[in-house]
């Protein structure tokens, strides 16, 4: 009497004799994948994986050894996109650089902004509507003849450094956050950094992702200083951190630079102190929060201006 011939579950066309040593079905050469004991079927491999914990970091993050800073090279793809737009249309900065209110005159030339009603004059900036500004200007930098710096031309240094910054400060921060995490964190910085501005500067044009690399800046000191790691080096970083901030206020956005950080740093602090058990629930929260008060400051300053 012959015995029965036991074929793959998933290629019934290949006899085999060797069978999963979790579910037993009989498996061939490519559906085999290496066990501690015997071969496993790819079911059963995918279904073990679904059931072990993924490990992360004490924010939260995803630890991975292999893991790309995705969010980070977007940003900084992003930023030189919109800087090469800069260069072939000009008209872009003005179009979305972070003003808080400004006045378009018939003659096409841009004046202070005042309350009021002015025929031939239209309202730009947040004030008048432009709520995305508060954003868009942390993707743009001064053009190449936009500025000055002794006899080098700022507008390069200025996402030159900018990017520098990103990418080093980034791929720490990624890595510790996770890529959702870190993205708020850094459109919450670039978002504190222009409502500040609108608050203290609001008929001053500015541009620059300084905002939200001062934010990860502040991310940076507050990561390490939750892991307990050596703040000998963190602390000497944050002093030049600090120190750019005052040196920069003769031609740069101090505000912008001051409230990315404090956004930054706040962000970060809800980030490293939220508990355990509820730590996504109090993330979200923490920065759905602050969404709303930046939100709300804006809604506040701009009902000042109109009168």
């Amino acid at each position: 009497m012959e015995a029965a011939v036991t074929t793959c579950y998933r290629h019934p066309s290949y006899e085999t004799y060797v069978s999963c040593t979790r579910c037993e079905r009989f498996i061939c050469p490519d559906c085999m994948r290496e066990a501690a004991v015997g071969h496993h079927c790819v079911e059963c491999v995918k279904e073990g994986q679904r059931s072990v914990r993924q490990a992360r970091t004490v924010f939260g993050g995803a630890v991975s050894r292999t893991a790309v800073p995705v969010v980070t090279y977007v940003l900084i793809g992003l930023n030189i996109a919109a800087y090469l737009g800069e260069l072939i249309r000009p008209g872009i900065i003005g179009r979305f650089e972070m003003l808080g209110a400004g006045l378009n005159g018939p003659d096409g030339a841009q004046y202070v902004y005042e309350a009021g009603d002015f025929p031939g004059f239209d309202v730009i900036g947040v004030v008048g509507g432009e709520w995305y500004r508060l954003l868009t200007g942390a993707f743009l930098h001064l053009p190449p003849s936009g500025s000055s710096l002794g006899s080098l031309p700022f507008g390069v240094l200025h996402i030159l450094f900018n990017m520098y910054a990103l990418w080093n400060l980034g791929r720490v921060v990624e890595e510790q956050l996770g890529r959702a995490r870190y993205l708020a964190l850094y459109l919450l910085s670039a978002l504190g950094g222009s409502v500040l501005v609108h608050l203290i500067a609001p008929f001053t044009g500015t541009v620059g992702a300084s905002g939200a690399i001062f934010g990860l800046g502040a991310a940076f000191y507050v990561i390490n200083r939750r892991l307990g790691r050596d703040m000998r080096a963190v602390n000497r970083f944050m002093a030049g951190f600090l120190i750019w901030m005052l040196i920069s206020a003769g031609f740069a956005s101090w505000q912008g630079h001051l409230g990315g950080l404090l956004t930054g740093g706040i962000v970060t602090l809800a980030y490293a102190y939220a508990p355990a058990n509820r730590r996504t629930a109090v993330q979200a929260a923490a920065c759905v929060v602050l969404f709303a008060v930046l939100v709300l400051l804006v809604v506040l300053k701009n009902s000042a201006l109109t009168g």
